[in-house]
């Protein structure tokens, strides 16, 4: 069975369940030493220990900022290094018009979805540079170029996630660090639990949504592409 990601790392969030899960699940099967990131510990051990070897549990709550740098200087001293592959998957996902938006649910969406994902690149960029070579894949959204009523926070959190990744490309350009933004349509994983789709017939029906092993091959086949290949967005949807 061919491993074409055997010798190298993937450090991926969200990774205790739905598409951060099935991503590490795929990165693993292709031969990668994977680190887990999400807040909660034991879903991430019982993976690890399902993964077998190599893998590895970093529990931590990346809304807060002190978390993200003591995450990324736990995953350098594992690994001595950066790692090889940096996949965003962690998230929140509040659904709501604005005008009944909390604050607590903007503080947390932005911190998430943006800020996390933009400390973690901040912390490994560098080392990559100097290194030659990277891969940092962001699980966009729909939503990253289409708007919905009831759709302002989680919008504007991955409108915000597009912009950092266009950025990143345009800094990265010639470096050899590749990014790449995936952006699928509607998922079916348990962030949806919260909105109950099947009892609101203005949001997708979860039957024709897209499962989360889908995104995770786009995850392992953007990183197994040849070095001189670099996706710079993927848009995924159900046919």
């Amino acid at each position: 069975m061919s491993r074409p990601l055997a010798g190298r790392s993937a450090l991926v969030t969200g990774a205790s369940r739905g598409i951060g899960e099935a991503s590490a699940r795929a990165l693993a099967a292709q031969g990668a030493r994977v680190l887990l990131v999400a807040r909660g510990a034991e879903p991430l051990a019982a993976l690890a220990a399902a993964l077998g070897p190599g893998a590895s549990a970093h529990p931590a709550d990346l809304a807060v900022p002190a978390a993200v740098t003591q995450l990324a200087e736990e995953v350098t001293r594992t690994l001595g290094a950066a790692p090889d592959i940096l996949v965003h998957a962690a998230g929140s996902f509040p659904l709501g018009a604005i005008e009944a938006t909390p604050d607590a649910a903007i503080d947390e969406a932005l911190a998430l979805n943006v800020a996390a994902p933009l400390r973690l690149t901040r912390a490994f960029l560098h080392a990559m540079r100097v290194r030659g070579s990277g891969d940092i894949v962001t699980i966009g959204s729909v939503a990253d170029r289409v708007v919905f009523p009831g759709n302002a926070l989680y919008g504007a959190s991955k409108h915000a996630v597009r912009a950092v990744h266009e950025t990143l490309r345009a800094e990265t350009r010639g470096s050899g660090v590749r990014a790449t933004l995936i952006s699928p349509a509607a998922t079916d994983t348990a962030l949806w639990d919260a909105h109950a789709p099947e009892q609101n017939p203005s949001l997708p029906s979860r039957t024709e949504m897209l499962q989360a092993g889908d995104i995770a091959d786009a995850v392992a086949w953007v990183v197994t592409r040849p070095a001189h290949v670099d996706v710079e967005e993927l848009r995924l949807a159900r046919s």
